[in-house]
Parts: structure tokens; C-alpha cells; sequence
């Protein structure tokens, strides 16, 4: 401890402590001389940001308040010490009996943590009381802590701390005193604490903090490059520190170049360390403290793809029990080694990332290419689950769907249940996809692939589920897997056509057709049928696509198919209704109705709903079609399905809007604006922006109609949709009213 030269004053109270019945303590009157001590470290010149923190941290305890106790917790290098030593010297003026600072040393390299007796000890002869007056036991010499600070006002920081059992002997009993605590370590076991955890800096920050440590003044082209420097540093400031202290010894160095280097960098650690500071120096203290266990799985964070992990995915990484790894995940967490964005999922700082993935390296290769495949084993296995759930169509099964079953999976029995873990898991997914491509392992890559298509097909964005499904048939048709090559070219179709590239769905659909007959699968072949029927109908062929159906239809009843005989009969009812045949298209859409129902099938089941209001409302029956298409919306909203929300929404404004009720309609139509938005649906998007226009035209507001009307001819026109010629036309009529003379 750094002991000041603050003036000292007399106290002429008799101080007498007593434990456990003994006279620990006596000073007779007048004898004791107790300074004012001032012993706070240098304030930081170069303190930046932290405004929220620090009006937090500087409030003055009422002198009735009771001990106040402040703990600021962070990962190494977040910037702790310097917050409350700056925030100590705001408070020095309200703590006239003295302010001291106590390095703990939790994390000091080549030195133990403090003993809470030689802790005591130092606070004791730092406010004046004689080495040979203090007791030799940790009790004793606690209760003559507590006995001096009795009626005082004192601030004491106490720095580095390793955890409840340092801290506790060390605080005084009596109100008046503020305590402010820093550590490595959430101080959960603290009684009475107010916590702070400490993130690292926000990006405008970050960059103030860069200027001023590297002695610039930025020029508006700075800007770009030290904002990337200090994300390079994770915004951390410890990382910022040592980057800018490196910067500011060489006035005549381009900002830009110098972050194009340090981008470079293969060891963009070993370029964050001056003297005794590094970065990774800091995390090495971190990381001695663990158990050697708790190493192993920090280690191994760092083999996994992704940004985030949970439990679930941990225990196959390790190869630990899923209790093991819940613990093991809170030890870290409450470590700062890992931070806790949503509640149950993980994720490693980008520096500790790197740090992680140097410290793996330790471990035999065999060691980590076991945990690697454990991982993908489990990504592998639990996204074609969650598949199955949700897909629109029954799969032929290829050699790269088998893996083995990890110890421990969530539990996902339906389609919400499917759909809500795809999509947490989506960016991991993604990330595993990338890797395994990058690493050759073209089996894994055409199965994790497999694994995400129902969710890409529902949500997009069609272009990226284009190319994963492109890469999949390559890989495919390079390994001579004819059969997974064909399923690729199948799902690569159908996204072609969730994008309107008809042409190109056609394309991929007649070759994955012409395989499948190749090695024989009647059921791959019966899905193309039925996918070709799909495309000839939104073409206007209707007797194509009612071939090409009726087959699909043949092959799954032989086979028994339940799922793909009830999307055939679906596809059947839309041609029927789109000729005109309403009746006959009621039939087939309620036999499809019948099978989803029995399969518990309840997207499928939606859109057949969905499909029977559009009929109804042909025929003129409104109310029977609000019920079937409102029924449909319910249920795409609990899944979650948000193309189908669009579809559904469009369709419900359609029906208020031909019964005469142009405020609900406008309701529909904006709200399925908004989504078809948000999913990036350009047909919904435009088939939105149509019934908007409609109904503007029909409450008098003709130039926003022509606005809205433009935008989804042209959105139209660039898909190839069949809508333009009718919003076309009456476009036109629009235009010809809006002319010098006309009706607007």
C-alpha cells in the first residue's frame, strides 16, 4: 500500500478494543496520533469516457446511509483500476478523515494474493497505530479496524481483490465509510455490495481514448481507420493503450498505415505489449487461476466456429457432462474470462478469442481435432433433428445424414421448437458451414448445409441460401454423391424460386430430376415433380404444372408419403382455383387440410387454410374466408414463420378490402409491408405495396396511390411476377387520371 503524506492530527480519544473478552488494544489519551491519510495513486491523465460509470461510482453516501460498499468487476485490461482511482479522487474531498488505496494483488504476477492479516496490518499502521501495537491474529486485528474507523469518514479502494474472503475482514462496521472494490471476479459472495460489471469501452469512446493516448488530432479522414483499429483492440482499453502508447513514438506515422498493419499482424497480441503491460500477460493471470479442468475448456472455446455458445453445444466440446459444462460456463462467466449477452449463451471477447486459440495449441492435435468433431457431431445431428421438424418435404436419406447422437440435445418435438433453436443456432451453423468447407470436410459440409435449408427456404436471404446449396451440389458432384448432389440441386431450386428466378429454379430442378432418376429415388423425384408443377403454375401453365403434379401425387401415394401427398394435393386445389374451379379446388385443398392435420403438420397446415379463404373470398363469401385466413395468420405467428405471416397478412387485406372495410385492409397491407421487409421478400413486399395502393385510391389519396403503385410495378417488373400485368394496367389508368385534365 502507498501511504501519503497527509497531515496529521491528534486524537486524544481513548481507543480500546476488546476481543473475545481479552484487552487487545489500549491507548491511553492523547497517546495516539492518527494521520489523515491520503494515500490515492496518481489520478489517470488521460481519463476518458466512462460518465455513466463514473456519476454511479461518485455519489456521495449519506453519513446515516450505513457502510456503503461499490465493486466494479471486469475482464482483464477493461480500464477497472483507472475508473476508481479516477472516481476516488472526485470523492477525496467528501472523505475528510482520510482516503487509502490497498493493492490486493489477486492478479500480480510473481506475487500472492494479499493475506487479509497483512492487509489489516497495512491499514492499520497506515493511519498511525505502531507495527508492534497490532495483533498477530486476523479476528483481533479486524475488530481494531473496525474499532478506529468507528465515527470516521474514510474512502478505501481496494484494487485486484480475488474475492469475498479477502474483502470481508477488511471492511469497517460503521456508517460513514465508502468502499469501492475492484476485480477480476463478480464478488457475488460481497453481502450489501453494490455491483458494476465493467464492459469494454463503446466505440465512440474508444476512439477518444486512441487520440488522446497517441497524442493526435484527428482529421476527418482519421476517423475510418482508428475506428477500426480500437474494434481490431475489441474496444478494450488496456488493448487501445498499448496500440496508441505505440503510435505516439512516431509522430510521423499515417494513422491508416499503421491500422493496415496491425490489421496484418499474424500475432496481433505480441503487438499489444510495452514493457511489463500486455495484454496477453494479463490473461495469463486469468488463466493460472483456473483449475486445470476449467483451462481445458477455455482452451477449447476457442476451436469453436461461431460468436456464442451454450451448454448444450460445451458438453459436446469437451466431452463433459451437461451439468459440468452449465457450472463450468458460470465459473468463467463469473471470471470475466466470457460474457453472457442473452441468458444461457456464451461468448469469448475477440482478444480472449485469440488467446484461447493460442493456449489450444498446448493440447495434442488428436486431442482437439476429438473435441472439434464432438462439436460438429452435435451441430450436425441437432439441426437435421430440428429439420425435420419444420421441412415441407420428406428427404431421401443419404450416408451424410448419419452421425452419432451426443450425450446430451435440447429437446425439440415441434415446429416452433425447431424453428426457434434453428434460428439462435443460425449463425453457429453458418460459422461451422465455412469452416468445414475451408478444412475440406465435404461430408460434414453437405450435411450442416442440409441441416439449415428448411429455415433458409422460410426465412432467407434466398441469394446466400442460393449459394450455400451451390457450394453443397459442387462438393457433392466432386466426391461422385450423386444422390446428395441432387438433393443440394432440389433445395438450391426451390430458393431459386422463393426469389422469383424461375429460369434458374427450372434449371436446378430438371438436373436434381434427371439425377434422381439416375440412382433411382422415387421419392426425390416425386418432390422434383411436384416443385416443376409449382413453377409451370406460377408461369400460367396450368396443364403443365396439373402433369407434373398428378404424377408427384402417384409416387408419394405409392410410397406412402403422407407429407409429400398432402403438398401435392395443396398444389393441385391452387390450380384448380386459378382456373376457376372453385369446388374442385375446395376438395383437394381439404384433403391436404385432413393429412397436415393428422401429420401435426401445422406450417403445411396454415397455408392450406390460407388457401381455402382465398377461395372462399373468390366465391364471395367474406366471412368464411376472415375465418380460414385469420386462423392461418394465428398460426404462423406461434410458429414464428414470417413469410408466411406476409403471405397471409396480403391476403387477409385483400379479403377487407373487396368486403368493403378499407381501414382493416390498410391495417394488413402495412403490416405486411413491414414484415415482407424485414425477411427481404421483394414479391410480398411489392403484393403489400399494391393493396396499399388500392386502398389509397379508394379513400381519395390518388398521389400517394401512384407512389406505392410505381414501387410495386417496378418491384414486379425486376422479379418476372405475373401480378405486373394487372398492377400495370391499373397503373396506367392512374397515370391517364393524374394528366393535365384528369381526375387528380
Amino acid at each position: 500500500m502507498q501511504v501519503g503524506d497527509g497531515n496529521t492530527q491528534h486524537n486524544t480519544t481513548h481507543l480500546s478494543v476488546e476481543h473475545a473478552g481479552q484487552l487487545v488494544y489500549q491507548a491511553a489519551p492523547g497517546a495516539v496520533s492518527v494521520p489523515v491519510v491520503a494515500a490515492l495513486p496518481r489520478d489517470v491523465a488521460a481519463f476518458t469516457g466512462r460518465d455513466r460509470e463514473l456519476e454511479r461510482l461518485t455519489r456521495v453516501p449519506d453519513k446515516d446511509a450505513g457502510l456503503v460498499i461499490r465493486t466494479v468487476d471486469g475482464m482483464p485490461g477493461a480500464g477497472k483500476t483507472a475508473l476508481v482511482t479516477h472516481a476516488a479522487h472526485l470523492l477525496a474531498p467528501h472523505f475528510p478523515d482520510g482516503q487509502m488505496f490497498l493493492r490486493l494483488h489477486a492478479h500480480t504476477p510473481g506475487q500472492a494474493p494479499l493475506d487479509p492479516s497483512e492487509a489489516l496490518a497495512a491499514l492499520l499502521t497506515g493511519r498511525g497505530i505502531p507495527q508492534q501495537a497490532l495483533p498477530l491474529n486476523l479476528d483481533e486485528r479486524a475488530a481494531m479496524w473496525r474499532a478506529h474507523t468507528v465515527s470516521k469518514r474514510i474512502l478505501l479502494v481496494l484494487d485486484d481483490a480475488s474475492g469475498a474472503p479477502q474483502i470481508n475482514p477488511l471492511l469497517p462496521a460503521e456508517p460513514g465509510c465508502l468502499i469501492l472494490v475492484t476485480s477480476r471476479r463478480r464478488l457475488i459472495a460481497v453481502d450489501g455490495a453494490d455491483p458494476m460489471p465493467l464492459d469494454v469501452l463503446p466505440p465512440d469512446q474508444a476512439v477518444l481514448l486512441f487520440a488522446r493516448l497517441a497524442r493526435r488530432t484527428l482529421t476527418p479522414g482519421d476517423h475510418a481507420p482508428v475506428e477500426r483499429a480500437v474494434a481490431l483492440c475489441g474496444h478494450l482499453p488496456l488493448a487501445i493503450a498499448l496500440l496508441a502508447g505505440s503510435l505516439a513514438h512516431h509522430p510521423t506515422w499515417s494513422i491508416a498505415e499503421f491500422t493496415e498493419e496491425f490489421a496484418a499482424t499474424q500475432d496481433r497480441l505480441g503487438e499489444l505489449e510495452a514493457d511489463d503491460r500486455a495484454v496477453a500477460a494479463a490473461f495469463d493471470l486469468s488463466y493460472h487461476d483456473l483449475p486445470p479442468h476449467r483451462q481445458r475448456l477455455f482452451r477449447r472455446l476457442g476451436l469453436h466456429p461461431g460468436d456464442d455458445i451454450d451448454a448444450y453445444a460445451t458438453a459436446a466440446l469437451d466431452g463433459i457432462p451437461l451439468a459440468e459444462a452449465r457450472k463450468d460456463l458460470r465459473a468463467l462467466y463469473t471470471d470475466h474470462l466470457i460474457d453472457e449477452p442473452t441468458p444461457g449463451r456464451y461468448r469469448l471477447h475477440d482478444l480472449i478469442r485469440t488467446y484461447a486459440r493460442i493456449r489450444v495449441q498446448d493440447e495434442p492435435a488428436s486431442e482437439r481435432q476429438q473435441a472439434e468433431q464432438r462439436l460438429l457431431d452435435y451441430y450436425q445431428h441437432t439441426s437435421l433433428h430440428a429439420d425435420s421438424l419444420i421441412s415441407a418435404y420428406t428427404r431421401p436419406h443419404t450416408s451424410a445424414l448419419t452421425t452419432r447422437a451426443p450425450q446430451a440435445a435440447p429437446d425439440l418435438h415441434t415446429q416452433k421448437d425447431g424453428i426457434a433453436w434453428l434460428r439462435t443456432e443460425r449463425p453457429n451453423l453458418l460459422a461451422a458451414i465455412d469452416h468445414t468447407s475451408r478444412t475440406h470436410q465435404s461430408t460434414r459440409t453437405i450435411a450442416l448445409t442440409t441441416g439449415i435449408t428448411s429455415l433458409l427456404r422460410q426465412d432467407g436471404p434466398w441469394n446466400q441460401a442460393v449459394t450455400l446449396h451451390h457450394s453443397a451440389a459442387m462438393t457433392a458432384h466432386q466426391d461422385l454423391r450423386p444422390l446428395d448432389q441432387a438433393n443440394a440441386l432440389h433445395d438450391q431450386g426451390i430458393v431459386h424460386r422463393r426469389a422469383n428466378e424461375y429460369s434458374e429454379a427450372i434449371g436446378a430442378q430438371k438436373d436434381a430430376l434427371a439425377l434422381y432418376r439416375e440412382v433411382g429415388s422415387e421419392l426425390g423425384e416425386a418432390n422434383v415433380l411436384r416443385d416443376l408443377g409449382v413453377l409451370l403454375r406460377l408461369r400460367g401453365d396450368y396443364e403443365g404444372a396439373t402433369a407434373y403434379v398428378e404424377q408427384a401425387l402417384e409416387v408419394h401415394r405409392n410410397l406412402g408419403n403422407h407429407l409429400g401427398e398432402a403438398n401435392a394435393l395443396r398444389e393441385l386445389g391452387k390450380v384448380r382455383r386459378l382456373r376457376g374451379d372453385y369446388e374442385g379446388a375446395t376438395a383437394y385443398v381439404e384433403q391436404a387440410l385432413e393429412v397436415h392435420r393428422n401429420l401435426g403438420n401445422r406450417r403445411s397446415e396454415a397455408n392450406a387454410l390460407r388457401e381455402l379463404g382465398i377461395v372462399r373470398r373468390l366465391r364471395g363469401d367474406y366471412e368464411g374466408a376472415t375465418a380460414y385466413v385469420e386462423q392461418a395468420l394465428e398460426v404462423h405467428r406461434n410458429l414464428g414463420n414470417h413469410l408466411g405471416e406476409a403471405e397471409t397478412l396480403n391476403e387477409l387485406g385483400q379479403v377487407f378490402a373487396e368486403f368493403g372495410s378499407p381501414a382493416p385492409a390498410m391495417t394488413s397491407f402495412q403490416e405486411a409491408l413491414e414484415v415482407a421487409r424485414a425477411i427481404a421478400s421483394p414479391l410480398e413486399e411489392a403484393r403489400a405495396l399494391e393493396g396499399i395502393a388500392r386502398i389509397q385510391v379508394q379513400v381519395s389519396e390518388r398521389k400517394a396511390a401512384l407512389s406505392s403503385l410505381r414501387e410495386a410495378v417496378g418491384m414486379y417488373r425486376q422479379l418476372g411476377a405475373p401480378e405486373e400485368q394487372a398492377a400495370g394496367e391499373f397503373l396506367a389508368e392512374l397515370e391517364a387520371d393524374s394528366t393535365p385534365g384528369g381526375a387528380v
